[in-house]
């Protein structure tokens, strides 16, 4: 297929290799079911209420949305470069756009508003990755710096890669000042504890957060790094890199590799109409995966 086209392949399938830590995660036997294929690179994997899956193209700058009522659509062409995405508890749908590195809010029906473009008057490095707050409507979202060909600037504007907390009506703050290259991020439903995969030391941490938006109490949940990352009702987190999806008990224990057939698996999360099934964005595929558990209430 011609780079760039999409086309739908639902019935294609892989097999996963399971590991015996994943028993009450994924039943044995489980394949892997590429949705469709043909894109460039697939990312932002992120659900709505309703369990519909919306993800990016980012380099053919679209999202795109999903079911398996209604197969795939497009929901936004162009779409800012969007990169990183996470649905909101009012249904709006929050957007990392590093065309011109901004953090968007977007409706259901397509109307934009850029939420954050600068801290301290300089511009974002690259917004990459966003979790929206459970309460409160804030949100907090990474700013890794990754060169972008549509970009005329060879050097990040922040000078330094970090997390941001976003209060609602709000201006944006850092929250971490130590990280080398922060990239995916999830929070737990009560809105208690943040997640926040550093790619580049290979390593994902913890933070307690604190009413005002403030991280503290930092610790190493896992040695590994994470490009995105979601969380199923149970607690446990799934991280993406080479193989495909790796699954840590809530207390950072390794249970295993949901293998994916693509170079590269970017991002993740659980939706469908029941909230069972794993869905991952994979290079130039979109696959989908049933499980034993459910996602949880925002289904990042």
């Amino acid at each position: 297929m011609k780079q760039g086209m999409v086309g739908l392949v639902s019935g294609v399938m892989a097999a996963c290799a399971v590991a015996a830590g994943l028993d009450d995660v994924v039943a044995p036997g489980t394949v892997a079911e590429k949705l469709a294929d043909g894109f460039k690179f697939t990312e932002g994997a992120t659900v709505n209420a309703a369990g519909e899956v919306f993800f990016v193209d980012q380099p053919n700058n679209k999202i795109l949305r999903w079911s398996r009522e209604q197969g795939l659509r497009t929901f936004m062409d162009p779409a800012g470069r969007a990169n990183g995405m996470c649905f909101a508890p009012d249904g709006s749908l929050l957007v990392c756009a590093d065309e011109k590195m901004e953090l968007w809010s977007v409706t259901p029906e397509g109307t934009v508003t850029v939420l954050a473009k600068a801290h301290a008057d300089k511009a974002f490095n690259g917004p990459n990755d966003v979790w929206a707050c459970p309460q409160g409507g804030g949100c907090y979202f990474t700013d890794p710096f990754y060169k972008r060909p549509w970009w005329t600037h060879a050097e990040a504007p922040q000078g330094t890669q970090q997390v941001y907390f976003l209060p609602k009506g709000g201006t944006p703050r850092r929250v971490t000042e130590d990280l080398q290259q922060p990239n995916g991020i999830v929070g737990t439903p009560d809105g208690k504890q943040l997640f926040v995969a550093d790619i580049k030391a290979k390593k994902v941490f913890a933070y307690a957060i604190q009413p005002d938006g403030a991280l503290a109490g930092k610790r190493l949940f896992c040695e590994m790094g994470s490009d995105g990352m979601t969380l199923d009702a149970d607690g446990r987190i799934y991280l993406t890199n080479k193989e495909g999806v790796y699954v840590y008990d809530p207390a950072g224990v390794f249970l295993g590799v949901i293998k994916i057939p693509e170079g590269w698996s970017a991002n993740v999360c659980i939706g469908g109409p029941k909230k069972d099934t794993l869905y991952v964005t994979a290079s130039r595929g979109f696959y989908a995966v049933p499980l034993k558990v459910k996602g949880t209430p925002q289904g990042k």
